[in-house]
């Protein structure tokens, strides 16, 4: 297994990058855009993914949609495009951090090892809680609703896993990203909204007029009634 796919078109941004992350001793490959990152993708285990978004061919977004299809691997992706929105696109593709170009290679190395770091850590295991017809299994990592699997990635599993072993009870967003990003990852509190949201559109009937995950004004969310 390698640590590293680095997918970044610059020659000169992606062979630094690349020897940093080598002489910090993780071991990486570099692909100038997605089509052949995703080929290599098909034929290599990699740790996490560091992603540029605008690419000739397929740009970041629509890589990281095509990954998240098949794999939950971390995604850290990288752009000079600073703005929110799109930022929140990342997200909504599915990246799990986002970083500004130009950046500093020391705070790369930081959100990777974080990213690394979270996604590494042991789970607990043996949990399996059934509440409105949904069941999560921590040690099959698996959702069912109504008996069908539901399909999703490892953020969305770990944020509906916190919110349904409090069911009934308010949690604050700043608590869901802490237990489910973690205080070390240098990602943004927004992304919280963003997984909501793709949570109410698998599992809710209408996510417009949401049952199962309600938000709680100025708190943050609720899955289930209250108590």
């Amino acid at each position: 297994m390698t640590d590293i796919l680095i997918i970044e078109d610059n020659p000169e941004l992606g062979i630094l990058v690349r020897d940093h992350l080598r002489k910090n001793g993780c071991s990486a490959e570099l692909c100038p855009d997605a089509e052949s990152g995703l080929e290599l993708l098909e034929k290599e285990e990699f740790r996490l993914i560091l992603l540029d978004v605008m690419l000739p061919g397929m740009n970041g977004f629509e890589t990281c949609t095509a990954v998240r299809e098949k794999r939950d691997i971390p995604i850290l992706m990288m752009s000079a495009q600073t703005d929110e929105q799109s930022k929140l696109t990342g997200y909504e593709t599915g990246a799990d951090d986002y970083i500004d170009k130009p950046f500093s290679i020391s705070i790369l190395l930081a959100k990777i090892k974080a990213l690394l770091r979270r996604s590494d850590s042991p789970k607990e295991s043996g949990d399996v809680i059934t509440e409105y017809g949904i069941t999560i299994d921590r040690d099959a990592r698996k959702v069912t609703q109504d008996g069908r699997e539901i399909q999703m990635s490892v953020k969305e599993f770990d944020l509906l896993y916190y919110l349904m072993s409090r069911s009934g009870k308010a949690v604050s967003k700043d608590a869901l990203f802490d237990e489910v990003w973690g205080t070390d990852c240098f990602s943004e509190p927004s992304t919280v909204s963003v997984h909501i949201r793709w949570l109410r559109e698998k599992l809710e009937a209408d996510p417009k007029e949401p049952k199962l995950i309600q938000t709680v004004w100025k708190v943050g969310y609720r899955f289930g009634g209250g108590k």
